[in-house]
């Protein structure tokens, strides 16, 4: 299945191909980035040539996921009122909570200001294209928030039956003005996974991981998408049996004498080098990639099946903030798996880049539902401090999404620039 409408074929002459670049930078020009490099207007003036054009949209690089959080006291960009879009799972105010205060605080990097999210922008530079969100339930978390984030412009049609069977996990939204499709695939693996607990399944069963199999659920769809936004996490955490070539390598935490411990960060690392392996691999597949950093959670006095909760109802300073080192491991182990794609993905011209969440979500134990979200099991109490609320501050990710495809967009434009001069 094909989810892009139409697309545009290039021109053969340099005529044409420079007035579809014009074109294309007078669009850039209406979602530029927060910093250019000079105040001159970046509209191409009658007559211009290739390199006026090029020091026009040349922008100054600024590192957005360094920084700090600040109060922003006008608010979300929504409300559970307003988007009725929202699941459950993350309508901390349906459930009660009491503070407001999680909501007004605004992520500005040290070196530029932050842009706020501009739906138009977005549903623009998305038109006649596709995204999906690959990964766990925090993946789907993010894709909620850009929903709602969304929905200030344009209402999407629920086209999940038209896909799959299985609507709890897999949905698909169709934005008919824009021709836009965005998906969200479950597989908080990435990798082919099944149960190994002779009890069943539960919230810490034994399973097995193939750590050389990409999970057939995302990986048989994923060449129709334009732009793919993959991650994983808390998952790694359970008690996990490794295999490779079908044989088992080892494992993380399954108390099995004749099998040999590993470190979860093996597995963790294995997962993303098949995951980046597969779309590389994919003949059909043009999108760009994009790797949601690790996103840590924020349980305290206790783990999350030991009355562990995340009370708190601000942002830690940076002085407050004492990070577990595994937060780190992670977000290491899967940017360097990142970094070895991108370098294999120039060869064929695909891009690999990164959304650096880690840091600025670190600072925020207050942006979780805690208790105040449905129960996965109403038999226990668990907190839930994996996912986090909406609005909060998981808006941020979509802000750093749109900033860095308004950047690849404009790196695009240079590099096809570059082919005419």
């Amino acid at each position: 299945m094909k989810f892009q409408a139409t697309e545009l074929s290039s021109g053969k002459s340099s005529h044409k191909r420079l007035f579809l670049l014009a074109f294309s930078l007078i669009f850039l020009a209406t979602i530029p980035l927060c910093l250019l490099k000079n105040s001159r207007s970046p509209l191409p003036s009658r007559g211009a040539n290739v390199s006026e054009l090029r020091s026009r949209v040349r922008v100054k690089e600024c590192d957005i996921f360094t920084g700090k959080w600040v109060p922003y006291l006008k608010g979300p960009y929504y409300t559970n009122a307003t988007c009725n879009l929202m699941i459950d799972q993350q309508n901390c105010m349906k459930f009660g909570r009491p503070d407001t205060e999680f909501m007004r605080w605004r992520w500005r990097p040290d070196e530029c200001e932050l842009p706020f999210f501009n739906a138009v922008q977005f549903l623009e530079l998305v038109r006649g294209k596709s995204m999906a969100f690959v990964g766990d339930s925090v993946g789907r978390n993010q894709m909620q928030s850009l929903l709602c984030l969304l929905a200030s412009v344009v209402q999407p049609e629920d086209v999940s039956h038209k896909y799959t069977s299985d609507t709890t996990y897999f949905r698909f939204w169709f934005y008919s003005d824009y021709t836009f499709t965005l998906a969200t695939l479950w597989s908080p693996f990435l990798v082919k996974a099944c149960d190994a607990d002779p009890s069943g399944h539960s919230l810490n069963s034994l399973m097995n991981l193939y750590l050389d199999q990409a999970d057939e659920a995302w990986a048989t769809q994923i060449e129709n998408f334009d732009y793919v936004i993959i991650s994983a996490g808390q998952w790694f955490f359970r008690p996990l049996i490794y295999y490779m070539n079908g044989h088992i390598v080892g494992c993380h935490d399954c108390n099995l004498e004749n099998i040999t411990a590993v470190s979860k960060y093996y597995g963790y690392r294995m997962a993303f080098r098949t995951a980046f392996r597969t779309l590389l691999r994919q003949k059909g597949f043009k999108g760009i990639t994009f790797l949601r950093t690790f996103s840590p959670s924020h349980f305290e006095n206790g783990a999350w099946n030991a009355g562990g909760s995340c009370p708190r109802t601000k942002p830690y300073t940076s002085k407050e903030m004492k990070p577990d080192d595994y937060n780190f491991e992670f977000y290491l182990t899967q940017v360097e798996e990142l970094k070895k794609a991108e370098k294999e993905g120039r060869k064929r011209g695909l891009k690999f880049v990164v959304l650096a969440t880690t840091e600025a979500m670190l600072l925020r134990p207050d942006g979780h539902p805690n208790h105040y979200g449905p129960l996965l099991h109403r038999n226990v109490t668990i907190a839930d401090c994996v996912h986090w609320c909406l609005p909060g501050p998981i808006d941020t990710w979509n802000e750093f999404l749109l900033y860095v495809m308004k950047r690849e967009a404009q790196r695009s434009f240079l590099g096809e620039l570059q082919k005419i001069v």
